[in-house]
């Protein structure tokens, strides 16, 4: 029997939330590729990459026979150009979690922790091929802006769309 429950992140979770997102990215014919100035470069100092930024950054762990590992992960940090504005990042969940309310509570977390932190405003970019994300997004009341980018900072180039929530 496990047991789960959400937490702030630390450096040691780095390899958890790098094997987390790979085995997800995988699903996708994706993988990931940390490199420095890279999509996924963030992962590899989270107290530089979010706290020090003035954001956070919370995993979902699950403990079993004393062992843990990271199955969820959500993070979020202020809009450099907008201080009003904090960006989403990193919501991702494994697959024998999806569909529970793991995931709905990860979202909340951050979503009080936004508010709570004077943000106005909540956006971020999501890969379009996440539909299943994307309904949950828009249950939370986050709106699909129609926007697109496609980016190539990966090692297999994606497109993403835009969500945005006002606090």
């Amino acid at each position: 029997m496990s047991h789960e429950s959400i937490r702030l992140a630390t450096q040691a979770d780095t390899d958890g939330i790098v094997e987390l997102i790979d085995g997800i990215l995988k699903e996708y014919g994706d993988r990931i590729c940390l490199t420095p100035g890279g999509s996924e470069a963030d992962l590899l100092d989270i107290d530089g990459g979010y706290r020090a930024k003035g954001g956070e950054f919370w995993v979902l762990e699950s403990v079993e026979k004393g062992v843990g590992r990271v199955v969820g992960t959500h993070a979020t940090r202020p809009d450099p150009e907008n201080g009003e504005v904090c960006t989403f990042k990193r919501l991702y969940l494994h697959s024998e979690f999806r569909g529970t309310n793991w995931g709905r509570e990860l979202m909340q977390v951050t979503i009080d922790w936004a508010r709570d932190s004077g943000f106005k405003r909540v956006e971020f970019w999501s890969d379009t091929r996440f539909k299943r994300a994307h309904r949950f997004f828009e249950k939370f009341g986050f709106q699909k802006s129609g926007e697109e980018r496609h980016m190539a900072n990966s090692v297999v180039p994606y497109s993403e769309c835009f969500f945005f929530l006002e606090l």
